[in-house]
């Protein structure tokens, strides 16, 4: 494989998606996801109507923008959405008004700490107006009227999500969700999509999976909230373990976020990979929860998520604003996140329980299992082979052995097939 093809390829998805202007409802959200579903087989995109009661929530008017911008009275545009959509804030209500700069001033947002940054703002349940800019463009503004245009429009349309369920022997299912209604912000969120639609594609290509795989493409919290409303009880029935897909683009260390209780499924098989891959990372606990681990850990929904990010959302600089661009994001960082989940996958292909056939420690050299030469490397080789004898006793699983071994699961894929070709270990 060429260095980082994954990675490239991941990231020219991102280039295509990234200047879409998405949000939680509107065309942005469904152009996202036509162009995904290109690429990912039996993908379904559905539609909630407006007003629809969704637990405690309710889907709110679908709105889209043609335009918006600020114009001096020379008649240069200040500010201009269609140069960079984070400039105006989300869900801002349609207006054509002469504005002084008092006014406009009460309608702008800046990060004086960040003087170069466009701050990414919404305000998605209240009505209201507003432009972002940078500290520095806005020190710049002069005593003058201005012109303001923001050609938007709400109407009962609906809310638009996306998923595909790739089905394996069991009905029981590793779920991975993603949002999509942020506009052009690259790691924080359009990296978990694009993420989640090379995991996607690379599952389709595998025979005789094990586990079913849903891949769930919704906008953040709504979409969580609506898609739980609508599919709880299959997700309390069939849900073994889930994963939240966000911030993965970038090349700083990994974070993982725990579930509510720490101990899941999703959480020894995470903790595994990242403890063996030899990777920095931090851990953060579900008290510092922020994105759709909140709506499927909730009361009475209860599911087992935890998240495996690179820069955790809230915790890098360029979070939440124009700074979060193409240039934050890069193939290294893509590579490293698809080659991650893609061993997370893989352990729970793997993960079955073993037992050993032979009644005492069985002879390896008669099966030709035993090394003639003696080396470190082979004895470490024999080592783990015993180790992994010993340990199965039809009750542990693969990956609790390993963990008790101290040995990467995957360092013992090979052997165990060794092991299983000479009848010395069975599958329970």
């Amino acid at each position: 494989m060429i260095k980082n093809e994954i990675g490239n390829l991941i990231y020219k998805f991102c280039q295509d998606l990234f200047f879409i202007n998405r949000s939680i409802t509107g065309d942005g959200v469904r152009e996202t996801l036509k162009i995904i579903s290109k690429k990912i087989n039996n993908f379904n995109i559905i539609e909630v109507a407006s007003g629809t009661q969704c637990l405690d929530w309710v889907v709110p008017e679908e709105w889209n923008v043609t335009d918006a911008f600020v114009k001096d009275e020379n008649g240069n545009k200040i500010i201009d959405f269609k140069s960079n959509n984070v400039h105006l804030l989300g869900y801002s209500h349609p207006i054509k008004k002469t504005v002084s700069l008092t006014e406009l001033n009460e309608h702008l947002y800046s990060i004086p700490k960040m003087p170069n940054a466009i701050p990414y703002i919404t305000s998605y349940y209240k009505k209201n107006w507003g432009f972002c800019i940078s500290e520095n463009e806005k020190c710049k503004l002069k005593d003058q009227n201005y012109y303001v245009e923001i050609d938007s429009n709400f109407k009962k349309g609906s809310l638009t999500y996306g998923e595909v369920l790739i089905k394996g022997k069991s009905k029981k299912e590793i779920v991975f969700s993603t949002y999509v209604c942020h506009p052009s912000l690259a790691n924080d969120n359009l990296s978990g999509p694009v993420l989640a639609t090379f995991l996607a594609e690379y599952l389709q290509k595998l025979k005789n999976l094990r586990y079913s795989y849903r891949f769930i493409f919704i906008p953040e919290t709504i979409g969580a909230v609506a898609y739980i409303s609508k599919n709880l009880p299959n997700l309390k029935k069939n849900t073994y373990a889930g994963f939240i897909l966000t911030c993965v683009g970038d090349n700083n260390n990994f974070s993982y976020l725990s579930s509510k209780n720490g101990d899941a499924v999703c959480d020894n098989v995470a903790l595994h990979v990242l403890d063996n891959l030899n990777i920095k990372y931090k851990k953060y606990s579900f008290l510092e929860r922020g994105s759709d681990e909140r709506q499927y850990s909730s009361p009475g929904v209860d599911l087992p998520f935890c998240t495996v990010m690179r820069s955790k959302y809230g915790e890098f600089k360029e979070y939440h604003t124009s700074l979060d661009n193409l240039d934050f994001v890069n193939p290294d960082g893509f590579q490293g996140s698809f080659e991650v989940h893609k061993k997370i996958i893989n352990i729970f292909e793997n993960n079955y329980t073993y037992k050993s056939t032979v009644i005492g420690e069985p002879q390896l050299g008669k099966r030709g299992l035993y090394p003639n030469l003696s080396t470190k490397k082979t004895h470490q080789h024999v080592q783990d082979m015993m180790n992994l004898i010993s340990y199965s006793d039809g009750e542990k699983t693969l990956l609790e052995v390993a963990n008790e071994i101290e040995c990467p699961i995957w360092d013992l894929y090979p052997i165990l097939d060794k092991l299983i070709k000479n009848k010395i270990l069975k599958k329970i």
